[in-house]
């Protein structure tokens, strides 16, 4: 994968074997008990009160006072990567190498890289000194680099402002990803959008531009294809709004802040692309990224508008605040014809998903218990969860139009998340498995690890679903 401005700097905080390295125990509460410390050790961490809570770091002298064992506290006998952070986070600058390590290594590995992540784009770099660690036995190098490369490149997509990031410059940084893998890569731009059928991608970004294929912020559908074609078929979509100032429903200004990120859903789908391609898996790939900005404008689409879609569902706009759906229908219309073995789409689509879960928890809805059953899992083992919500058939009459097959958004304003979904299952075959990604893609406040600003969900279950079920039985077990 072509790597991020920062990813050199945060690989650079894990090193080969160091005869300087300094050791590092960490441990929780019981385990601290339980470790057969020296008497010395024992009576310096009584004096210093540590006890092996989470958070406490504290450094040993070694007999001729000198630095020595560094004892780090955490809260359980299997931390997560964001504790490996946290503990980076605290540690003076130097090398540092665990005394035993009975976690999940990679884990370990990449949490701590991770925790040296600023996006420092648009202003003087951070000289801070650099805290290092050991490979720890039995990492899984290769995933841990393609994890920080995914994670890294979701984090500056997202948090570059629409200025420098807008339908062009998405379509840039996948044209710079398709290349790296040798992947085929269209692009449908402006005018071109109806004369090829995708006429709701073109609705939502036509305001935006004056219809030339050349302008920056012309509406466009990205498609990346990769692999065997004979090979299992995944199919990635990503939601690429720009920019959304919610068009004639125009949003409060408290509301438009954050739009940049709009576009999170898009650079998920790139991501984790990445990561397939990276891992040579025996798969077929495709993505479709719908890029667009959603914008007001005398040619802007209206409220109570009906329009045409792809898959010749007539659709009434009910807001167009509510456009997100819009540009993944025609996407999802396109993605089914291919019959996919999976189909996955991301997408930064409603406030009530981040009411009903917050900003830390995607949500999930699903037309395949057995794939949810599956990608729960497997967010569960690499601390990156998901939570399922159900499609529920009781309110698709919230979606009924008088005058057209479908109405985008309902007015009552309950259970958007759900309508949402319900309204792009419209647009997916039932015997396909599909799942789509409802996440927030942004940091409210700084986390170990996680500054405030763009963020990656998702990534990290989807990829180990997607390993074990067609990677080999050695590049499973290599993560574990």
């Amino acid at each position: 994968m072509t790597s991020p401005p920062d990813f050199a700097r945060l690989l650079n905080r894990l090193v080969e074997s160091d005869s300087t390295a300094r050791r590092l125990l960490v441990m929780d509460k019981d385990a601290f008990k339980k470790n057969k410390l020296s008497e010395t050790e024992r009576l310096f961490c009584a004096a210093a009160g540590f006890k092996g809570k989470t958070g406490q770091i504290l450094i040993l002298p070694t007999s001729d006072g000198k630095p020595g064992l560094v004892i780090a506290g955490v809260g359980s006998s299997k931390p997560d990567l964001w504790d490996w952070s946290a503990i980076a986070a605290k540690l003076p600058g130097g090398v540092y190498q665990l005394d035993v390590s009975p976690f999940n290594s990679t884990h370990t590995a990449l949490g701590w890289a991770l925790g040296g992540y600023r996006f420092e784009r648009y202003r003087e770099k951070s000289d801070d000194a650099l805290v290092r660690l050991v490979w720890p036995d039995g990492v899984d190098r290769a995933l841990v680099t393609a994890t920080i490369k995914a994670i890294t490149l979701v984090r500056d997509l997202v948090s570059t402002p629409t200025s420098d990031m807008g339908p062009r410059e998405l379509a840039l940084a996948a044209d710079q990803l398709a290349s790296h893998y040798q992947a085929q890569i269209r692009h449908i731009v402006g005018d071109d959008l109806i004369k090829q059928n995708y006429p709701l991608i073109h609705a939502v970004g036509r305001a935006a531009t004056d219809g030339r294929s050349e302008d920056p912020r012309a509406p466009r559908l990205i498609d990346v294809r990769w692999g065997d074609e004979k090979a299992p078929k995944i199919t990635l979509v990503g939601k690429g709004v720009c920019f959304d100032t919610g068009g004639l429903d125009l949003k409060p200004a408290s509301n438009m802040k954050l739009m940049k990120k709009d576009m999170g859903g898009a650079a998920h789908a790139l991501a984790l692309a990445g990561m397939i391609m990276e891992a040579k898996l025996p798969v077929r790939l495709r993505v479709l990224v719908p890029a667009v900005e959603n914008s007001v404008s005398g040619n802007a689409f209206r409220p109570l508008d009906v329009l045409p879609s792809r898959a010749g569902i007539s659709v009434e706009i009910g807001n167009t605040d509510a456009e997100g759906r819009l540009i993944l229908a025609d996407a999802l219309a396109e993605a089914v014809t291919e019959k996919p073995n999976l189909l996955i789409d991301f997408a930064t689509l409603t406030g009530a998903a981040r009411v009903a879960l917050g900003p830390d928890l995607p949500a999930l809805f699903s037309n395949n218990d057995g794939f949810v059953a599956e990608l729960l899992h497997h967010g569960q083992e690499e601390a990156d969860p998901l939570w399922q919500m159900p499609l529920w058939e009781g309110y698709a009459k919230m979606l009924e139009s008088k005058i057209a097959d479908v109405n985008s958004a309902p007015d009552n304003g309950f259970a958007g998340a759900i309508t949402a979904a319900l309204f792009l299952q419209k647009f997916v075959k039932p015997e396909i498995p599909w799942a789509h990604i409802d996440l927030f893609a942004w940091n409210p406040g700084d986390k170990p690890g996680r500054p405030q600003g763009g963020e990656a969900f998702t990534l990290r279950a989807i990829f180990s679903l997607l390993r074990s079920r067609y990677g080999s039985d050695t590049q499973s077990a290599r993560s574990r």
